[in-house]
């Protein structure tokens, strides 16, 4: 670590908590770039604290004394972005009544942050480019190139590089933004900094509204520690200000503690359709053909048992009685599906006396049958094939052949799919 920069003075003077390696590192590359001019790109999950981060970048650059503007543009509508970010002229649309001067020309000399840039219009991206490039722009409306001398620093929770594979992102603007890569840290992979934060808000609130501070017993420390806290910092800010209001006690245990913490969203989705780690972003391939491919393999899951357990009860010569008759009610219950008209899915096992002669029964002891589906299976099983190799083409295609991807898109593994593509003889593609 360089020991020109004092980290603690750092953290003391823009109110950052904690002492955890992953915080300092963060705090040491944004002092470490502040000087210089150039871009930076802070990424980390919702409510880490990434505008503190540009704070510092800007306090401590020559810039310190010109402005600083945070801009969330994912809470700027697509049709007004490129007017609050660039200005317009009066009459460049409806309600245009008079000419307006924008972030970057009321910002010159100084900074501006430009949080959740990955919501930022492809169009919006391309004027943004031209600032990064040339410093100038042009106001909506005009034709007039201006100059500007503005540091962007910029923020994002999502996966950029997910983005420029689906093209909702420049993959050269990526470039220009993220000269200097910062990540923040989330709460739960900074360690007991989690205990120094919760006590930092439980006493600003004592003293705001001069109330005894709550405390954690130790079984509450433990549950404290055990949540993920999606919501990072902000979201702990909220849950001690809610327990130090509503709380007759001061000393919280686990189960009042419990009490106030929401459960943990987890998605009960299939695999197929979780998003990719650390991004908000699903899977590119449609979620009907997802919905299809998992119904195929459901379908061809069950064929392969319905023919292993055919092909065990056919080759054997001495079933036990008393298993057959301790599982009558499994066999009925099969029964019944096989008969009724509603279900596509013939049964495994078929009673005899409630089904018409049929040739493709074969009899068992104790009155019992099974149905013998070899054929069925053969024919389902080509048309499966056919459909997984149609999949495997068109998620090769979508994916420009890159295998890797290909394989995340189709919700297998890099290695299943290489041996499907040497099965059905793709390797030409």
């Amino acid at each position: 670590m360089n020991n020109n920069i004092d980290i603690q003075s750092i953290k003391l003077r823009f109110g950052i908590i904690g002492n955890s390696p992953l915080l300092n590192n963060a705090i040491e590359r944004a002092a470490l770039v502040a000087p210089t001019d150039m871009n930076v790109l802070i990424t980390g999950e919702s409510g880490t604290g990434k505008e503190s981060f540009s704070k510092i970048i800007h306090q401590l650059s020559t810039r310190k004394h010109g402005s600083f503007i945070a801009v969330n543009c994912g809470a700027i509508p697509e049709g007004t972005i490129d007017s609050e970010l660039f200005g317009h002229e009066k009459g460049a649309f409806t309600g245009a009544t008079e000419t307006r001067k924008g972030f970057f020309e009321v910002t010159d000399g100084g900074t501006i942050f430009l949080d959740e840039i990955g919501e930022m219009p492809l169009g919006t991206q391309a004027r943004l480019l031209r600032v990064l490039e040339n410093g100038e722009f042009i106001k909506v409306g005009s034709s007039k190139v201006q100059k500007t001398d503005v540091r962007v620093v910029a923020a994002t929770n999502a996966d950029l590089m997910q983005s420029i594979e689906q093209n909702k992102f420049r993959e050269d603007l990526y470039y220009r933004l993220s000269t200097v890569p910062i990540y923040v840290p989330p709460l739960r992979d900074r360690g007991k900094d989690l205990f120094l934060i919760f006590r930092k808000f439980a006493a600003d609130f004592s003293e705001k509204y001069r109330t005894a501070p709550i405390e954690l017993t130790e079984d509450a420390r433990v549950t404290l520690s055990n949540y993920r806290f999606p919501g990072n910092v902000r979201q702990l800010k909220n849950l001690v200000d809610q327990i130090s209001i509503t709380s007759e006690q001061r000393e919280i245990t686990a189960e009042t503690l419990a009490s106030y913490l929401p459960p943990e969203q987890k998605s009960s989705l299939p695999a197929l359709f979780t998003q990719e780690a650390g991004t908000d972003q699903p899977s590119s391939v449609s979620e009907r053909e997802l919905l299809y491919k998992v119904l195929f393999d459901m379908r061809a899951d069950m064929n392969e048992l319905k023919k292993l357990v055919f092909q065990l009860m056919n080759a054997s010569s001495d079933i036990d009685q008393d298993t057959m008759n301790e599982h009558k009610e499994l066999f009925s219950e099969y029964t019944s599906q096989s008969v009724g008209a509603s279900t596509s899915l013939p049964s495994i096992f078929v009673d005899k006396g409630g089904i018409a002669q049929n040739e493709s029964i074969i009899e068992l002891e104790d009155d019992h049958a099974v149905e013998d589906i070899s054929h069925e299976t053969e024919e389902e099983s080509l048309s499966l094939e056919k459909k997984e190799k149609e999949m495997i083409i068109k998620a090769l295609k979508q994916t420009n052949n890159k295998r890797k991807y290909a394989a995340k898109d189709l919700g297998i593994s890099e290695r299943t799919l290489y041996r499907k593509i040497k099965k059905y003889e793709l390797e030409s593609m």
